[in-house]
């Protein structure tokens, strides 16, 4: 118990500083208009990489007629591409989990009384997620909707008709590359570690996720330089700032080693060599509608 609350007093002091430089790095990147990657605006306070700084600097230069958001695949919360946008610039948001246990410490946080934040524990799945967005209230103009689910990420963002996000953030996976439009088969109870020891087998391929955007009327912007985020803001809202960038030139190859062995130990695998953990798998291609392997 003692951890506990050694572990909270830390927080309670190192984050107000962070917060304060969170805001000092929003200024500089102000000035920034045209830029020619997503990462010359990179920053962290809580996001995992510097997608705090990439929000911050379209929160800027786009107009957001409700400042509403909705994420899923928190876990606890503490490391999220959302909370300094809640905290810093006051939005509002909607966030779920799948873990009872995260979502109390949400709800437990010294900052959930402070701002308008709900939070859902729900294992989301095509059947449930129109109804649990829908029952944040929000105008379905939404700011931001980000997909983080380590899975079945392609076929939520598919279903998903209740809100219309100007800023849509989705999770790739960048083992699988950009030439063909893959993502796992559908399945309701997909568990990525479950589902292969490696941890590599989830998501879907870049190229899938920009068709499927396309499609919804969706640009892509450019990805985060770890290689997992890309974004897409809706076409009526691009202007002379935010602008479209090719496939090619906007795909990011992750270099972080997640790899894990049989006994789930970091293995350390990394580059071309992940995907060969993978070979065989069944895939599904968008394009041909047909299953596959990899």
């Amino acid at each position: 118990m003692a951890q506990d609350d050694s572990g909270a007093n830390l927080r309670a002091i190192l984050e107000p500083q962070a917060l304060l430089l969170g805001k000092m790095m929003t200024e500089t990147i102000k000035s920034k208009q045209h830029i020619k990657s997503l990462h010359e605006v990179e920053f962290k306070v809580f996001s995992q990489w510097g997608d705090d700084g990439i929000i911050q600097w379209l929160v800027h230069n786009l107009e957001f007629p409700h400042h509403t958001f909705v994420e899923f695949g928190v876990a606890n919360y503490r490391e999220s591409n959302t909370r300094f946008l809640l905290m810093n610039n006051n939005w509002s948001g909607f966030v779920m989990d799948g873990s009872e246990e995260n979502v109390k410490q949400i709800t437990t946080s010294e900052y959930f009384w402070r701002y308008e934040l709900a939070a859902r524990a729900e294992f989301i799945d095509r059947d449930n997620i129109n109804k649990l967005i829908k029952s944040s209230g929000f105008e379905p103009e939404i700011g931001i909707l980000h997909i983080d689910l380590d899975g079945n990420d392609y076929w939520i963002w598919k279903t998903i008709h209740v809100v219309t996000p100007i800023i849509v953030i989705l999770e790739y996976n960048s083992v699988l590359g950009i030439d063909r439009p893959i993502t796992i088969p559908y399945d309701k109870s997909f568990y990525r570690t479950k589902a292969h020891y490696s941890n590599h087998y989830y998501g879907s391929s870049l190229r899938a996720l920009y068709q499927l955007s396309k499609e919804r009327g969706y640009s892509f912007i450019g990805c985060n330089s770890a290689g997992n985020n890309a974004y897409f803001v809706r076409n009526d809202k691009l202007n002379e700032h935010v602008r479209e960038i090719s496939l090619k030139n906007g795909y990011v190859l992750s270099k972080y080693r997640e790899s894990r062995d049989q006994a789930g130990n970091l293995s350390y695998v990394t580059g071309k060599d992940r995907i060969d953990l993978i070979r065989g798998m069944p895939i599904y291609n968008i394009d041909t509608d047909q299953l596959e392997t990899l």
